[in-house]
């Protein structure tokens, strides 16, 4: 059997190795490092993908959200909603502008963000909310959306697990996540579903003058060199990581294909499993299915429920197993976003969730016999 990695990004560059080591080479002769053809290439082609009318390149996740919300002249002291149980960027970037995180709880079967938790925390200071498609899944979209509407809020969409996933309205009317907000925000780390050899990001959203705006921002606050109309950052995308991303990109709905048929196999093996609990859609696809393309699979993530969670994870290890457990701190008790508001049981989820959940190696190459020996092992530890 092939070592098992938790992503396996070499296995995946022998696809696409041609491809890129020719516009790698392409851009060392040229010497187009910085807003380079790669990458105007790229924001076109991601514009076309995500049927969005903008798409604004930046050199990594957290700061796609940070300049987002600078984008929308978010001020000191405004409220903004997000989910506690996510990576620390999305409240990061919250703080960093003097903004006011409102953490709350998810939902105990998606892991994505409690609409009535959110409806509960509005006050008149809240103007945003931040949904997190967390583990490549979709939030309830229709749901976050009316809600903003009704209170004159924004939503900024973090993507940043999620590129790749589509989201079906009740309407029938569907489209891509990231695409559906005022504003959404992603991330081309590596071992995302659409992933570059550094960092990088993007911005993206339908309306033109934010468009505008955000452009100027990424760029030192330039419209034209030397003349500065706005506070800005220096944030871009280099033509190095563009280029990887432009291979990539015309296969990620096979990548995220492939990931799915990978957690297929996985459920099947743990389906009817006492102690362990599945990941589970927020809606199902017309004919049935339990799996639908609201959910890429950046994470497959199981619960554990029966105490073992950290004992499994040990004898992962030992079995040569990776293994990740995103995540064992909830935001609203880690040292920088503590707050005297904050009350446990507003957390009742998201605290169970950090006790049980377990990720389990996830990317486009695992093979058939990984996924025997690796469910195998789980389910053999944890009825132990």
């Amino acid at each position: 059997m092939r070592k098992i990695q938790m992503v396996d990004l070499g296995g995946q560059y022998e696809g696409i190795k041609d491809q890129i080591n020719s516009a790698l080479v392409n851009i060392m002769e040229t010497s187009a490092f910085i807003n380079g053809p790669e990458v105007h290439a790229f924001q076109k082609e991601l514009e076309d993908y995500l049927g969005v009318k903008h798409v604004i390149p930046c050199a990594n996740g957290t700061d796609a959200l940070q300049i987002a919300m600078m984008g929308l002249g978010l001020k000191p002291g405004d409220e903004v909603i997000t989910a506690d149980f996510t990576f620390a960027a999305t409240v990061e970037v919250i703080a960093l502008l003097q903004l006011t995180p409102v953490l709350v709880d998810v939902d105990p079967e998606t892991f994505n963000i409690d609409l009535a938790a959110v409806e509960r925390s509005i006050t008149p200071k809240t103007k945003a909310i931040v949904p997190v498609h967390l583990f490549g899944q979709c939030a309830d979209m229709d749901a976050i959306l009316a809600l903003a509407e009704k209170h004159d809020l924004y939503v900024i969409e973090d993507n940043a697990q999620a590129i790749g996933a589509s989201y079906t309205f009740k309407n029938g009317d569907k489209q891509k996540s990231g695409a559906m907000g005022h504003v959404g925000a992603t991330s081309f780390f590596p071992s995302k579903n659409l992933g570059c050899y550094g960092d990088g990001g993007a911005i993206f959203t339908n309306d033109d003058t934010l468009a505008h705006r955000l452009r100027g921002i990424v760029n030192h606050g330039m419209y034209e060199r030397y003349h500065h109309d706005v506070v800005g950052v220096n944030s871009r995308l280099d033509s190095i990581q563009a280029a990887v991303l432009r291979a990539k990109l015309p296969k990620l709905d096979e990548y995220c294909n492939r990931r799915r048929e990978a957690a297929d196999k996985y459920s099947a093996a743990f389906y009817g499993q006492e102690n362990i609990v599945l990941p589970r859609t927020n809606h199902t696809c017309k004919d049935g299915n339990d799996t639908c393309d609201c959910h890429v699979f950046h994470q497959y993530t199981l619960r554990i429920t029966n105490g073992k969670r950290d004992a499994l994870v040990t004898h992962l290890g030992e079995k040569n197993i990776p293994c990740g457990v995103y995540y064992p701190i909830p935001l609203h008790r880690q040292k920088a976003y503590a707050d005297t508001r904050y009350d446990e049981k507003d957390f009742a989820v998201t605290n169970q969730l950090v006790e049980e959940v377990i990720s389990l190696p996830m990317h486009t190459e695992l093979d058939d016999e990984q996924i025997a020996f690796i469910s195998s092992t789980v389910i053999g530890f944890v009825n132990a």
